[in-house]
């Protein structure tokens, strides 16, 4: 039988938890990945993540704290590529508990034009960080339909709040990333080093 497991980047906020949800009645077998701002939100966001994990059955979760990461994105690059850049890096973690979890598939809460890092330049230049195939399955879904989403399946309480890594985030992102351009500020950087200290932080919780 084909392995149907899938590390789902979980925030703890809508998307990704209603995309988590759909992907399980597709039986996918889901692994949540939370990738935590404790600098900024503190432990708010893991105990979210962790509560949606408990929700929809999930027994386990994997914490990495990026804070540092987000912070050298600010400092080093061009800050209109931030949430590209961000996006990239995370699937990039995701990627990492993939060979952990002898898993095959990322997923995401993504949805097409719904924020300015979702046009589809945008997501074209983030999944090309990517090793395996990333599974969307609320591309072509509205916000107003996500949020109903989550009133049925009863976390929309634990779901609604501030998305933390929109903090650091510029006032006018790129909208039409090209990318050359955010290889050309990955140069900046020392990915392999950033991966490899991030992974130092990894927490695998019982949810």
């Amino acid at each position: 039988m084909m392995n149907r497991k899938v590390v789902l980047l979980l925030s703890g906020g809508f998307d990704s938890s209603v995309a988590g949800h759909l992907l399980k009645e597709q039986d996918y077998q889901i692994i949540p990945l939370h990738l935590s701002n404790v600098d900024f939100a503190g432990d708010d966001s893991i105990e979210k993540s962790k509560e949606i994990a408990r929700v929809f059955g999930w027994k386990k979760i994997y914490v990495i704290d990026i804070a540092d990461i987000l912070q050298t994105f600010v400092d080093k690059c061009k800050h209109s590529y931030y949430f590209v850049l961000m996006k990239r890096f995370m699937l990039r973690l995701a990627g990492e508990i993939v060979k952990i979890e002898n898993a095959t598939y990322i997923g995401t809460g993504e949805s097409l034009g719904q924020v300015s890092s979702q046009t589809l330049a945008n997501i074209s230049v983030i999944e090309q960080a990517a090793d395996y195939r990333v599974l969307k399955p609320l591309i072509t879904f509205d916000k107003e339909k996500i949020i109903d989403y989550t009133r049925s399946l009863k976390i929309f309480d634990i779901s609604a709040g501030p998305e933390i890594c929109d903090l650091l985030g510029p006032k006018h992102p790129v909208t039409n990333a090209i990318l050359e351009n955010a290889l050309k500020e990955e140069d900046k950087l020392d990915i392999s080093n950033m991966i490899e200290n991030s992974m130092k932080s990894l927490q695998l919780l019982s949810s």
